[in-house]
């Protein structure tokens, strides 16, 4: 049986290790987001829920306090929100 001329015994043994270290590389991504530890979110008071903001958005949608309840308006087409926040106090013009 001849040999085979496009075989090359040392290119061979390189991408046999590049593939195994891929290999590894993303084995050992997936256990460490399996293993790795879980927070809890933690529980704030949302600007809505503050009788003291009168208005409050995130970047992207703005929300008012109103006599019929809270009136929002709607987000951009590309819009990425933030964290939300309280933009005026009440009692502010």
């Amino acid at each position: 049986m001849p040999a085979d001329p496009d075989h090359d015994p040392k290119t061979a043994r390189r991408d046999r290790r590049v593939a195994l270290s891929v290999l590894a590389l993303v084995a050992a991504t997936v256990l460490i987001g399996a293993l790795a530890p879980r927070t809890a979110p933690q529980a704030v008071l949302a600007p809505a829920q503050d009788p003291a903001c009168a208005e409050w958005g995130d970047g992207c949608t703005i929300c008012r306090r109103t006599e019929d309840g809270a009136a929002c308006s709607l987000p951009g087409i590309a819009c990425t929100p933030g964290a939300m926040a309280c933009l005026r106090p009440t009692g502010e013009p």
